[in-house]
């Protein structure tokens, strides 16, 4: 009687003690459960550098969707011209601001485009590009590197080495010209001068049309600038003249709904 008492109490006292296992992975099976709702998907995370990463659509570019930038590292020749082409962007329109870095120069940009007509900005800044850059040696480009394929080609591999501070990555990229193909196209990944001031119409005055101009007028070569608005990226064409102003696509484009100049954009305001 008492082994049958001592064998009931052991078989009581183990499943107590399997109930209590249980209800302990259970609750721990809960709370990881919970803990990784409220943890961000893995994929968004940036493990080497322990910063978040933002997945944005094309459609989120167009809406003007709120999106983390880029960041650039920039070294010291980056640095370096960024503050030169801001200073002579501040002497040209007069406006100075006290930031540094390409945030100088996207402010004196934005500071430009509030003040004055789409018309005057582009003569703005192509006085600023002929101050900020050497003639001489724009000149002697020019004498020594007349249109042909290799001069577009040049001019297109030398944009890529030495204007990523302004532009962002980018890479050569080939197309056809007069029946034959060359390496004339500059595509850039995402301009960093659009992401930064998030202006469809500061891209068209201030840098697309008065960059066309210079080149034209500083090298003896064309070029056609076709930004992509719907994921931030260009093309620059070495040798393909750009369509006049009235007829440009991308003057049909209308600006970004966080447009940081908070002014309104359509054709008739970018063509005066």
């Amino acid at each position: 009687m008492e082994a049958s008492h001592f064998l009931q109490s052991r078989r009581s006292f183990a499943a107590t003690l399997a109930h209590s296992r249980h209800a302990h992975e259970h609750n721990k099976l809960r709370h990881c459960s919970i803990a990784a709702v409220l943890t961000r998907p893995a994929e968004n995370i940036n493990i080497a550098t322990g910063k978040s990463r933002t997945i944005i659509t094309p459609a989120d570019v167009v809406t003007g969707a709120e999106e983390k930038s880029r960041v650039y590292n920039d070294n010291w020749f980056d640095r370096m011209a960024i503050n030169h082409l801001s200073q002579n962007v501040q002497a040209a329109t007069g406006l100075k601001n006290n930031k540094s870095g390409f945030e100088s120069l996207a402010e004196a940009a934005t500071a430009a485009s509030r003040k004055f007509n789409p018309a005057k900005q582009r003569e703005l800044v192509i006085q600023a590009l002929d101050s900020a850059f050497p003639k001489p040696i724009f000149s002697l480009l020019r004498a020594i590197l007349p249109q042909s394929k290799f001069a577009r080609e040049y001019f297109a591999i030398f944009t890529t080495i030495f204007f990523a501070w302004l532009v962002g990555p980018c890479e050569v990229r080939e197309s056809e010209l007069d029946g034959r193909k060359e390496k004339n196209v500059v595509y850039i990944k995402k301009c960093r001068f659009l992401e930064e001031t998030n202006c469809v119409g500061m891209c068209i005055n201030m840098c697309k049309m008065p960059s066309q101009s210079f080149i034209k007028s500083s090298l003896g070569t064309p070029v056609n600038m076709v930004p992509n608005f719907d994921d931030m990226s260009c093309e620059m064409i070495f040798g393909q003249d750009p369509p006049e102003l009235s007829n440009d696509p991308a003057l049909k484009q209308p600006c970004f709904k966080l447009c940081k100049v908070n002014q309104r954009h359509n054709t008739n305001d970018c063509s005066k």
